[in-house]
């Protein structure tokens, strides 16, 4: 008896626990809204306006920005020092707090989440001389004094570098690129994250994405999750709501320091995910092995990983993964993430580079350029790619929001690399990653009508600016896509209908 008491109360605990858990992982969307936007670098007002003006009518969930705390000035200004704090005090390049709570509320209010990017791990590296900060702030990360928290010596792992990958004590002790290492289990480093990240809840923010988590043991940032105060509810979330927490963990499949570790605390950034869709597109994998995308290919499952193309990391390092430099293949690639029913997806909004620390585009005072945009197309200039707003992509949020929960059926596939499936009796989508015409009939699911393609247009005052194409009697229609041309792929949905 008294052994299945103790399974009983063993259960009860372990419900407890993931029940607390899964309510790191909702990100609060509105409505059936349900993919974030990583407006990498934005200004705080920019970001406001572009919620107001752009995002909320496209039917984007959540805008994912930059850091937020004082961070260190480096010569030249590349985009990585703002990933060298040296204090939390609210102001950075991108606006001060005052700015920051007014777009945290502007945003909330037409139902846009903000998601900061959260340094717990590290403060900044050894600069060559005393450390100026955004705000003012002297330190000296070289004695590890960074009086503007306070922080001491007393309060960071033990220097030392990082040169075996495969040590876990190396990855969660010592110092990534020479960034000076908090140590998670210390009771003051807790107490002063935990000030920092209930301050941005108060101000309306709805999430994290946790820089290097992995680089930091997963109980320590469980109890620094859980005292984290819940959601602020005169932003418009439910009382009792908690933060939705998604962890930078780099897990190739052969790591040391694990994904699965993570992800019953928050959600996880799926990078197989973002080097696999890269593959399947450039042609070095076929795109018929995508029908069992998701946990079969050994990702996470779906409602734990975070899913991108590309991110600010990882488009400036090559290798298989396709940025906006590889435009059709790129729009290939982000349609199939939005079309596929798999993770919680995430857009890249870039600036171009052609140097890998290259800083967003500036005055020649260094101050963040406000992104300018065509007024016939939408599309943004003045260094500005904002990818977010390629009518391909924006047009696949739409459909990401009509198919909304349908599963997939109807797979059609050459054996080789074109491909098509319903979602649901809600949307069709079909790619020709081949070298020659995809010309096929194909089950659309959809009913009798004609459709507007929302890759090629879009549906304005009930015309198509792009392709057309009628679904028959049965759900069947003639599918075209010319190897040619500018877009590989096709999509219709319910309310794409003319």
């Amino acid at each position: 008896m008294f052994k299945i008491f103790k399974s009983l109360i063993t259960l009860l605990h372990l419900a407890i626990f993931l029940q607390c858990s899964a309510a790191q992982h909702n990100p609060h969307w509105w409505n059936n809204r349900n993919t974030i936007v990583h407006l990498f670098e934005w200004k705080w007002l920019d970001i406001a306006r572009e919620c107001e003006e752009f995002l909320a009518p496209r039917g984007y969930a959540g805008v994912q920005v930059s850091p937020v705390t004082e961070n260190v000035i480096v010569a030249n200004r590349p985009w990585w020092e703002r990933y060298q704090p040296i204090s939390y005090k609210l102001l950075t390049r991108s606006g001060t707090e005052q700015e920051f709570s007014e777009m945290c509320r502007r945003c909330n209010n037409v139902g846009i989440r903000i998601y900061v990017d959260v340094l717990l791990n590290h403060m900044a590296a050894d600069q060559y001389q005393m450390a100026v900060g955004t705000a003012g702030s002297i330190a000296d990360p070289a004695a590890k004094s960074f009086p503007s928290v306070p922080y001491t010596e007393l309060d960071f792992h033990a220097t030392c570098e990082i040169w075996d990958w495969n040590d876990r004590y190396q990855v969660q002790n010592c110092e990534l690129v020479g960034l000076k290492d908090l140590d998670q289990s210390n009771e003051w480093v807790r107490d002063c994250l935990v000030e920092f990240l209930d301050h941005l809840v108060e101000l309306g923010v709805a999430g994290f994405r946790v820089d290097a988590a992995k680089h930091m043991k997963a109980s320590d940032l469980e109890i620094i999750y859980k005292r984290v105060r819940d959601l602020n509810v005169d932003h418009g979330f439910e009382p009792n709501s908690r933060p939705f927490i998604y962890q930078e963990v780099i897990d190739h499949g052969h790591e040391t320091v694990s994904k699965y570790e993570y992800n019953l605390l928050g959600a996880v950034t799926e990078f197989q995910f973002s080097e696999e869709i890269g593959r399947a597109f450039r042609g070095n994998n076929q795109l018929k092995w995508l029908r069992n995308w998701g946990p079969q290919w050994g990702f996470l499952p779906s409602d734990h990983a975070l899913v991108f193309v590309d991110n600010h990391d990882n488009q400036r390092d090559g290798g298989q993964v396709l940025t906006y430099k590889n435009s059709k293949q790129y729009k290939m690639a982000t349609a199939f993430a939005l079309a596929y029913p798999y993770g919680i997806t995430r857009i890249m909004s870039s600036f171009d580079f052609t140097d890998r620390d290259q800083p967003p585009p500036h005055t020649n005072e260094q101050e963040i350029l406000s992104p300018e945009f065509d007024e016939l197309t939408g599309a943004c200039l003045n260094g500005w790619i904002c990818e977010h707003r390629w009518r391909q992509i924006y047009n696949m949020i739409e459909f990401k929001n009509v198919v909304g929960p349908a599963g997939i059926n109807d797979w059609w596939d050459n054996g080789d690399n074109q491909i098509a499936f319903c979602r649901g009796d809600r949307g069709f989508v079909a790619f020709n990653g081949q070298q020659y015409d995809l010309r096929q009939r194909l089950m659309t699911c959809l009913e009798p009508g004609l459709y507007c393609d929302v890759i090629t247009g879009s549906k304005i005052n009930g015309k198509c600016t792009g392709k057309t194409i009628e679904v028959e009697l049965w759900g069947y229609a003639d599918i075209f896509i010319g190897w040619q041309e500018e877009d590989g792929v096709v999509a219709i949905h319910r309310e794409s209908k003319l």
